[in-house]
């Protein structure tokens, strides 16, 4: 019985879906395409999708496992399909399981041309425009693995193999069966010796000399570079002469990157309170992911660029097929899943994905800015602002963090509402990324149950704001925002503001009372002038609102 869980790697299906008369193979074809144009899998045909186990009395007959694997060979083009097995699991029930290879030098297809691609635990069609960079993604995907000097450990710089064998060994993240294996064994569970005995590109990486690195197609090449006010270059430092493994590359650029540890000072009452420009955390993350995240199959150095107000990390290669700046919160794709095992098990980064999760999380909790994401063919940049978005906000968040015990997900909400005072339901599905508005309520967690924010009106119409009672309780020192306005004390503000200034239009009201968000004062205007409550005149542009003599006199 293997311990196999559903992930990027494997897939399980039903047997009806290879069996019987409701099967459909043509899907399970098109899992295949997928796997094999990413980084090959495992689909294992038996079990249900979400169980770990088959039913106790389900029997596979070897002549109808074939059977589906000659047929799933005759609806693909450029799949390799290997070694499939029956599998008897504990409970006396069977399934079977088939390895499917990635497709290395060319596209995988389906018999009827179409074209798709495993991205995390999901399988995504590729549109004709995205061809080219799915032709880029599988070099990458492959490279790691690649034998192309013939390099054996004997050649290697053995004070880089101590290091790399000692630095495993000492970690905890990595298990003691791990640990218990001999040095080679080490080197070839993390794919750094090929079967042969030969260093891979990422064995060249981690334990080459640095002429065996300068040799590698587009080997880890860094710049840093510190511009003053006027964007004049005033400092720089490249990494260019490969004498670094990636631990060694990220531990150096750390310790030469003094501008990065700079803080601003806050006034709190009579303390003051220190802010780094930039969270340790987030600068870790974001070298970590240009390291591990870089097109190896592409030239470029990786820069990180410091100006007085901002930061801004650039890498070869834009992002993973699949993964946009909208959704970089929770698709996770691995260009380079080796090299990123191992950054894991040397703790220097979460390895369950883009890391962002975590970026986002330090970001709310200095109520800065989250990240601005660009993306394109030859390369990805990242930009972190080094101030922060509102000091009350961070009033409000420093004081909540030392009361209440926030999930990640409740932190990045909490830090979304806090900077932004109030927000629709739709807004903050949009800024967290969610494409399904019921998702919302697994990152509100028990924001709302604690009474640290509250929420009003209902459905599409629902906002959420800080709860305002929370804060006077803990005597913060808070300033009055109409932007929270009540409905209905908003309603009195614009009655009242017709009367002293006459008839106005939209734009002219919005103007005065310019502190409230536009679309709130837009929304009850009009449902104002629906109920009677004020009058008006005109259409479009020229359309004007105000409040009869009657009204005026009976209120």
């Amino acid at each position: 019985m293997n311990n196999w869980q559903e992930d990027s790697n494997i897939d399980f299906k039903s047997l009806k879906k290879a069996l019987g008369p409701k099967s459909d193979v043509e899907s399970l074809a098109e899992t295949c395409v997928c796997f094999a144009n990413a980084q090959g899998g495992k689909l294992v045909i038996g079990i249900e999708n979400k169980e770990s186990e088959p039913p106790a009395n389900q029997k596979i007959n070897i002549e109808e496992m074939n059977k589906v694997v000659s047929r799933l060979r005759s609806l693909t083009d450029g799949v390799g399909l290997v070694n499939p097995e029956i599998i008897k699991h504990n409970n006396g029930g069977e399934y079977f399981a088939i390895n499917i290879l990635p497709s290395t030098r060319i596209i995988a297809t389906t018999s009827s041309g179409k074209v798709f691609v495993r991205i995390t635990d999901n399988c995504y069609a590729v549109k004709s425009e995205e061809l080219t960079d799915l032709a880029a993604e599988k070099n990458a995907f492959q490279w790691e693995l690649v034998v192309a000097q013939k390099i054996t450990i004997q050649q290697a710089d053995a004070e880089q193999f101590n290091f790399f064998i000692n630095q495993i060994r000492k970690s905890n993240k990595v298990s003691d069966f791990i640990k218990d294996k001999s040095d080679i064994e080490i080197l070839e569970h993390y794919q750094l010796l090929s079967p042969d005995g030969y260093l891979t590109n990422l064995g060249i990486l981690w334990l080459g000399t640095p002429a065996q690195r300068a040799r590698l197609s587009y080997p880890i090449t860094f710049q840093y570079l510190v511009y003053n006010e006027r964007e004049e270059k005033i400092r720089e430092k490249k990494y260019h002469f490969h004498q670094y493994n990636p631990m060694q590359l990220l531990l150096e650029i750390e310790k030469e990157a003094v501008e990065l540890t700079y803080s601003s000072e806050l006034s709190n009452g009579l303390f003051r309170d220190t802010i780094r420009n930039y969270p340790k955390e987030v600068i870790r993350e974001l070298l970590i992911n240009a390291i591990a995240h870089k097109r190896y199959t592409s030239s470029g150095d990786i820069f990180l660029e410091v100006y007085p107000d901002r930061i801004v990390f650039t890498n070869p290669g834009g992002l993973p097929l699949g993964i946009s700046k909208d959704n970089i919160l929770h698709e996770r794709q691995r260009r380079n899943p080796h090299l990123i095992q191992t950054l894991h098990d040397l703790k220097l980064m979460e390895g369950e994905g883009s890391g962002y999760d975590l970026v986002y999380e330090k970001l709310s909790l200095d109520a800065k800015p989250f990240p601005e994401i660009e993306s394109t063919f030859n390369k990805m940049s990242v930009t972190v602002q080094s101030g922060i978005i509102d000091e009350e906000a961070l009033s409000v968040i420093d004081y909540i963090k030392k009361h209440f015990q926030l999930t990640q997900k409740e932190t990045i909400t909490l830090g979304i509402v806090a900077t932004r005072k109030k927000i629709l339901a739709t807004q903050l599905s949009v800024a967290l990324q969610l494409n399904q508005e019921d998702k919302l309520k697994y990152w509100l967690g028990s924001l709302l149950d604690k009474n640290i924010l509250i929420s009003r009106g209902v459905k599409k119409g629902t906002e959420y704001l800080l709860n305002p009672d929370l804060f006077s309780q803990a005597k913060l020192n808070l300033t009055p925002s109409l932007k929270t306005i009540e409905p209905h004390k908003l309603e009195a503000l614009i009655l009242e503001d017709l009367k002293y200034n006459g008839k106005s239009g939209m734009v002219a009201i919005k103007e005065r009372l310019n502190e409230v968000y536009p679309d709130d004062i837009q929304k009850i205007v009009y449902k104002m002038a629906r109920k009677g409550i004020i009058e008006k005149e005109g259409a479009d542009k020229k359309r004007a609102y105000f409040v009869s003599i009657k009204k005026a006199n009976e209120k």
